[in-house]
Formats: C-alpha cells, structure tokens, sequence
C-alpha cells in the first residue's frame, strides 16, 4: 500500500514538474517570438481619401511587399505593384500606385525596401503626371 502511494505521489511530482518546465520554455518561445517580429500600419488611399488602414506583424528586416501581400491581395508586373484589394492602375490615363514610409516617397521598390518597427507605409493610386 505504501508502494502505491509513493508511485502514485511520484507520478503526479513528474507531471508538475514537466507542466512547470513545459510553461516556461513556452513563455520564452513566445518572448523571442514577439522579439523579433516588427509592427508596421499599411493605408490605401484612393481618390485622395484614405481607403483602408490595417496593421500587421512581420518579421524582422521584411519586405513592404511582405506584408502588402499579407494584408490584401496583390497583383504586380516587372516588379511594379499593378493592383492592391481589386483597385488597379490604369495606363491609359496614367494613374498608378506609389508608395510612401513614415511620409517620405521610397527609394526602392516594395520587393527591396526594408520595414522597421512603427512604420507607416501608404499606398496611394493617383494620377502621375
């Protein structure tokens, strides 16, 4: 009788022991997850008016595109984006999309250029002259 209740006090020993270890790990899976992982606000604007705002989580050192493409759905040609959530450029009257972060026009295009932590990338389908 005694065996069986030390076996049994054993079990239940292990079993807080590997739920204890198993919660921490997890915690910090979770805290180097978070770590490396940066938020970035994406905004269309059409016709002048901002159209839809939406914030994502990417990881590290991605791409504008990276999470364009996570957000909304994206159609691109020769590396020029030609189309985000159905609104689409149109040639014939020369409106295309362009984009800008923290407020300044790019200078690479959205496969190249890097996102940090708190961007505000916006998409903008106007006119270009």
């Amino acid at each position: 009788m005694k065996k069986n209740k030390l076996s049994v006090l054993a079990g239940i020993a292990t079993i807080f022991t590997f739920t204890i270890a198993g919660y921490g790990s997890t915690q910090n899976v979770q805290q180097v997850d978070a770590a490396s992982k940066v938020r970035v606000t994406y905004t269309l604007k059409v016709n002048n008016k901002n159209y839809k705002t939406k914030s994502v989580k990417v990881p590290k050192h991605s791409t504008v595109m990276l999470g364009l493409k996570k957000l909304w759905k994206v159609k691109s040609t020769d590396g020029f984006i030609t189309s985000i959530d159905g609104k689409s450029q149109n040639k014939a009257k020369k409106v295309y999309w362009t984009y800008t972060i923290n407020g300044k026009f790019a200078s690479k295009g959205a496969a190249e250029q890097k996102v940090a932590n708190k961007d505000k990338v916006k998409f903008t389908l106007a006119k270009i002259d």
